[in-house]
């Protein structure tokens, strides 16, 4: 696996010289034509290839993956070499002019120094030329032909046709179980009781208190239910925060700047007087639950905890009177769950059946074992011989323990992957245990560490996704959260998958966690794997500054530093490093980091980054938070076509216009993000044909005197936007009605003063044939009204309405209006009287929120309701939530009399 990353790697730097438009390098071509064909050759050879070797690292593969890291090497320590020789000859230069007269030109000596340079990087690049030759003449006498599970890359259509819903999350448990655990929550015993369920890693504990947490009977039950993860490393802070979003509805932004000890005052207070559900998943030591049970009073209310663990001992100290123990799947409900895994809806073949059955009883009724192997199967040929294959590995473990079991046929899962698969899953492993790990970041992560090989015209982004799709469809990444129009915004990993990441990580030197081995070759030994264990390092959260400060600098050839949590102190050899994802990073006091590809981080000043801009020849991704509350980007940002994503999470970030001397492309250039009085010019347009995301916002009184000043009606012509949101501010004076938008464009955020009147744009939004998602907030309506049409927003899944003034009376004049809604989301709409009946016969309808909203619009939602319970019956597809503030305390109580089946009432208690 980690041989096909390198090679896949190492074709991206050579790619990434060749169409670069001023690359700092040039290669010798008839070397680029070489190291090509042996790249692609041993490519092809490792997707076919099943290595013989299982418990070690496989010594051809070893070999491969050494040679295409020296490759790496020796180009990657020429271009930084000539990179930082440019910049020091700029000083020699300026030494040299201001002398009188001196013994040797600058120039004459920089030169004698290339030309030595590139005869060592051509004979460096000989030597790894003639060592794949070496190799590819071995792997051609090795004979795949005779193996039976010949590994092909199918169709990634197929695959990314997912929709995203793992099959671990079936219910395959009798009602007796679901139920039992529903009566022990709902009993009248006024005690806050806990109550732990409890079994092994993959036995379905965390799935069974999902399914009973998100029954009905439940949210009606409790005044507030929420839901943490513990973990073996727990983090009382983190989980204290978690607890109080979701508890009072406050964003964790809101709650991040207070005190452990303030967050703790606050959940108790909450929690004081109201009956609560609280579910700590994946609780690990009695220790954790004695520091975590005083957050919860004893209201003497039937308030209830629930606890899943592993422990069996620790169940019995959190409760001596009861716990559910988790038992195996019987042989019926094991084949249920392997048939609705493999099959979906269908049926089992009958010639498969009784290998099938095999199969299923080898897997020992454990679930996650179940939904694996099905996984397997589902992304294979449904042939007897295929089938047998999978039986006969399965059936050569059947005397290990179960843990032991477990996690070898997780391995063997791990194994079945197609080759490219392999890197993208591993690299879940870098992640801390249990965390929810955002698409988007996973995305730009796998992109930048090289390791997605470009297939068919597409761009990585989009092969990422659809590996991610591949990955959850067969049971290896979890579904963590889904976006408000159906797209996988986070994922997960189960403990035992990251075990088995973190396993085969080590063993194949893929990446080296500080603190949980060392990695090879620092004890000063020879070893091979010594150079390709420390290519990716990992930083654990809580990790001593000293430890992770040793290892650091003994890893010279690290090309990535991932850090989720905590400060990454300097580094001084890290020159090669390509992945630099930090919490804090503030040494950018040098031009060393020229080699990045990610550069991800927060930091104290932009000036340092900036300064060595036009130093980083491959940078792809910038993403940088800095407390500073204004700073502008260097024109060469404009001159840096390789960029794909720009984006700052914190302070206003200006883009200087670009020069209509010098046009560069930005082809590669997907995100924009959060860019102050962005100019939509011609010269713009033309520089970022490609772009996917736009996020802008406009403040000041620049362009006054001028209908668009901001050249806001070309962004019509952005052909590819598919997520675009402006923000204006109140102290921006000229109105953004010149804003037009493209036909691709699928979800639209705006955020507009005062002044704006949204009836002046609504036509141009509704008209847009892909818009699935809208954001309208602030703003008036001038008429007070909003008339639908039909015809209007014919793919809109997700609409949100917020603080929207003087808006009074919204009415549809036809009975078709938003053809595809499933949910509507209405904010501080306290004007509002009226909203369209017609909401209710909407077929897509799933969920209409109300936060702060009037008494007339709360009326007109309940008048909705009850009219669809008379042509429906009270099984409605949809419900309406309301949420009120608690000091509103008129219109609590008409909101709580109004609750009932279908429409649900929440007080906000600020």
């Amino acid at each position: 696996m980690a041989a096909y990353a390198a090679l896949v790697s190492l074709m991206h730097i050579i790619d990434d010289l060749e169409s670069h438009h001023s690359p700092p390098i040039s290669l010798n071509k008839q070397q680029v034509q070489s190291l090509t064909e042996n790249v692609m050759f041993l490519q092809e050879f490792l997707e076919a290839y099943i290595s013989p070797v299982s418990d070690e690292a496989d010594p051809l593969e070893m070999r491969i993956a050494d040679v295409a890291y020296a490759a790496e090497d020796a180009i990657e320590s020429h271009i930084v070499a000539k990179i930082q020789l440019s910049r020091s000859r700029e000083t020699i230069r300026s030494r040299f002019l201001s002398c009188f007269r001196a013994p040797e030109d600058p120039k004459t000596v920089s030169s004698n120094h290339d030309d030595d340079e590139e005869m060592n990087l051509f004979q460096d690049v000989q030597n790894m030329i003639q060592e794949m030759d070496q190799i590819k003449s071995l792997a051609m006498q090795r004979n795949t032909d005779k193996v039976v599970l010949h590994v092909t890359r199918r169709s990634l259509v197929s695959a990314s046709s997912s929709t995203g819903k793992n099959s671990s999350g079936m219910v395959v448990w009798s009602e007796g179980v679901v139920n039992g655990i529903l009566e022990r929550l709902v009993s009248d015993q006024c005690e806050r009781q806990v109550i732990p369920i409890t079994g092994m890693g993959g036995i379905g504990k965390t799935t069974l208190a999902k399914t009973v947490y998100s029954k009905k009977i439940i949210e009606q039950r409790f005044d507030v239910c929420a839901w943490a993860t513990v973990s073996q490393q727990y983090n009382a802070r983190e989980i204290l925060c978690e607890l109080v979003s979701q508890a009072t509805n406050k964003s964790k932004e809101q709650l991040s700047e207070k005190s452990e000890d303030k967050l703790e005052l606050e959940l108790y207070q909450y929690l004081s007087g109201r009956r609560f559900l609280i579910v700590m998943d994946d609780m690990w030591s009695i220790d954790a639950w004695d520091r975590i049970q005083r957050f919860f009073p004893e209201n003497k209310n039937c308030s209830r905890i629930l606890v899943t663990t592993r422990l069996s001992h620790l169940s019995s100290q959190l409760n001596n009177n009861y716990s559910l123990q988790m038992k195996f799947l019987d042989e019926v409900r094991s084949w249920e769950l392997f048939s609705k895994t493999v099959f979906g809806v269908g049926s089992c073949p009958h010639e498969l059946e009784k290998i099938g059955k095999k199969i299923v009883e080898n897997c020992r009724g454990l679930p996650l074992s179940i939904v694996v192997v099905g996984g397997i199967l589902r992304n294979r040929e449904h042939t007897l011989i295929v089938w047998e294959s999978i039986s006969q590995n399965l059936a050569s473990e059947v005397n290990l323990d179960n843990d032991k079991f477990c996690m070898e046929l997780l391995k063997m899962s791990y194994n079945h992957l197609p080759v490219y698969l392999k890197p993208c899953f591993l690299y879940m492993g870098v992640f801390e245990e249990d965390d929810s790990v955002r698409v988007s970041t996973l995305v730009k992560l796998w992109v930048s560490e090289g390791f997605l090989k470009p297939m068919n015209g597409k761009s990585l982004e989009t092969i990422a996704i659809e590996f991610l799709k591949d990955l959850i469809d067969r049971n290896l990444i979890l579904v963590g959260e889904v976006g408000k129009t159906g797209n996988i915004k986070f994922v997960k990993i189960h403990d035992l998958l990251r075990d088995l990441c973190l396993n085969q990580s080590k063993k194949d030197g893929f990446y080296h966690v500080i603190g949980q081995s060392s990695p090879r070759g620092l004890s000063g030994q020879s070893s091979p794997r010594g150079m390709s264990s420390q290519r990716r390092v990992v930083i654990p959260r809580n990790m001593p500054k000293k430890k992770v400060l040793g290892d650091l600098q003994s890893m010279p050839r690290a090309r990535s530093i991932i850090s989720e949590y905590g400060r990454v102190p300097r580094i001084k050899n890290s020159r090669l490093l390509r992945t630099l994802h930090a919490n804090k990073f503030p040494y950018f006091k040098d031009a060393q980091y020229v080699n990045l590809r990610h550069l991800a981080v927060e930091v104290g000043s932009l000036s340092s980054i900036f300064t060595s801009f036009t130093r980083f020849w491959n940078l792809h991704i910038l993403i940088v938070s800095c407390n500073w509350k204004e700073f502008t980007a260097p024109a060469e940002i404009w001159r840096m076509p390789q960029l794909r994503d720009i984006e700052m999470t914190r302070g206003i970030f200006y883009l200087p216009e670009p020069s209509s001397d010098d046009v560069v492309v930005m082809e590669n250039l997907l995100v924009l993000e959060r860019i102050a009085n962005f100019k939509c010019s011609e010269e713009v347009v033309k520089r970022i044909p490609n772009i996917k995301k736009l996020g802008i916002k406009y403040f000041g009184r620049g362009g006054i005197e001028q209908d668009d000043y901001y050249c806001l009606n070309n962004i019509k012509r952005l052909c590819k936007l598919e997520f675009l949101q402006v923000d204006c501010w109140d102290d921006f004076r000229a109105a953004p009605y010149a804003l037009t938008f493209p036909q691709s464009l699928k979800k639209l955020s705006l955020y507009m003063n005062g002044g704006f009147e949204w009836e002046k744009i609504l036509e141009k939004i509704g008209s847009m044939p892909l818009l699935e998602k809208l954001k309208l907030w602030f703003g008036r309506f001038g008429t007070g009204k909003w008339e639908m049409v039909e015809g209007q927003f014919p793919s809109l899944k997700y609409l949100e309405l917020g603080w929207c003034l003087s808006l009074e009376h919204w009415t549809a004049e036809s009975n078709s209006i938003f053809p595809c809604l499933e949910k509507l989301h209405l904010y501080l709409m306290e004007e509002l009287k009226e909203i369209p009946t017609q909401i209710g016969d909407i077929p897509t309808l799933q969920k209409i929120l109300m936060s702060n909203c009037g008494e007339s619009a709360v009326m007109c939602a309940k008048e909705i309701v009850e009219e669809q319970v008379e042509l429906q019956g009270e099984d409605l597809p949809f419900h309406v939530q309301v949420w009120v503030r608690r000091k509103n305390e008129a219109l609590v109580q008409i909101v709580q009399s109004l609750a009932g089946p279908n429409f649900e009432a929440y007080v906000l208690p600020y």
